[in-house]
């Protein structure tokens, strides 16, 4: 029998995007919050947002960095980085370039102390198996994100998967991201249409949608998706939606996933760190469109003892909500969750170094 995991408790400044891009916050004061408000221990940073430069980083930043993350007691738990396949206007970037394009984030996430890189489903099987010796010279394990319309059961995923297994190396696994487990749309969006004049048969309508994709299961192939996709498309437009019309299809066919929590069963052996995406919280302290008491009951039961970083997507379009609020109460979500399952989430960020994978300067 598996011994029940227990989480360590984060947050990616991702879910400060509004308030960062406000100039709210500058980037230390933004962590000092993470800190002050008992967000952490665990600590993401998204390279490219975080970073001015990167992944040309200036040694006085990972100097300051280094000594920031000791002021505030937080552990870094996963850099982010980006695996941007169409950076060029005219094609695509080939596979030997988008490997090279990856081998200095990978590096810099060593320099600043993070044992998990976050990467993306642009990379192959093949990718994965020619940054191993990058990660195993840096120290990190490299976790590609399960971000919807992905799901663990898609076949892409599933390629991956078996290489993974065939390689055998603790350095290579998955970032499983909830939004892949939605079980309504949220109703911050609906609700934000509504205040932006459009009509309750389009709100309506793109429920319905949502909720027979919803019942046709995730998406196998790319043309499905296609095909959802248009479909949203046709519904915004004949409603007046205008250039709003490709928002909505890419929000309610790209972020909230269809698959059923259960399928995450079969990678979560191979989960290096995990996403804990959420859009709101409502007065009883559920979460109405992401199971995540469902999810964290399999998180625990499988043993899963890496970080959960919180990840409020909702910030896109929710601007009267306090993003720091709205993460305590997730992440407040969450260790009741683990509590009714006879566990606990850790807080402790001594025991959170220990778990991550944190030694004497050394990520593994």
């Amino acid at each position: 029998m598996t011994a029940p995991g227990t989480p360590v408790q984060g947050v990616t400044l991702y879910s400060f995007t509004r308030a960062f891009h406000g100039r709210r916050y500058t980037f230390e004061e933004l962590v000092r919050e993470v800190a002050r408000r008992g967000l952490g221990p665990g600590l993401e940073l998204v390279g490219f947002q975080s970073i001015k430069g990167f992944p040309d980083v200036d040694p006085g930043f990972v100097t300051r960095f280094r000594s920031l993350i000791d002021e505030t007691g937080l552990v870094p738990t996963c850099l982010s980085a980006n695996a941007d396949a169409g950076l060029r206007r005219d094609r695509m970037l080939t596979d030997d370039e988008l490997v090279d394009y990856m081998r200095p984030q990978i590096a810099v996430a060593r320099e600043l102390g993070f044992p998990v890189v976050r990467v993306q489903i642009s990379l192959t099987p093949d990718d994965m198996e020619r940054l191993l010796p990058v990660a195993e010279q840096h120290g990190v394990r490299l976790g590609l994100e399960i971000h919807s319309h992905q799901h663990p059961r898609h076949p892409r995923i599933q390629a991956l998967l078996e290489r993974y297994e065939k390689l055998g190396s603790p350095l290579l696994g998955f970032v499983p991201d909830w939004g892949a487990s939605l079980r309504a749309v949220p109703s911050t969006l609906l609700r934000k249409y509504r205040e932006a004049g459009y009509d309750e048969d389009l709100l309506t309508g793109i429920e319905q949608l949502w909720r027979e994709h919803h019942a046709e299961g995730p998406p196998m192939t790319e043309p499905q998706h296609g095909r959802w996709f248009r479909q949203v498309m046709e519904l915004a437009h004949r409603h007046g939606a205008g250039d709003r019309a490709i928002e909505m299809a890419v929000n309610i066919t790209g972020l909230f996933g269809h698959a059923p929590a259960s399928d995450w069963a079969e990678v979560l052996p191979w989960a290096v760190h995990t996403h804990g995406k959420f859009y709101e919280i409502d007065a009883d302290g559920d979460e109405p469109s992401v199971p995540v008491r469902e999810l964290v009951d399999l998180w625990v039961g499988s043993g899963y003892s890496g970080a959960i970083s919180s990840e409020w997507e909702g910030f896109h379009w929710n601007d009267w909500d306090d993003p720091f609020d709205v993460v305590a109460r997730e992440q407040a979500l969450i260790r009741a969750s683990a509590a009714a399952n006879g566990s606990r989430v850790i807080v402790d960020p001594a025991e959170a170094r220990r778990l991550v994978g944190l030694r004497e300067g050394r990520n593994i």
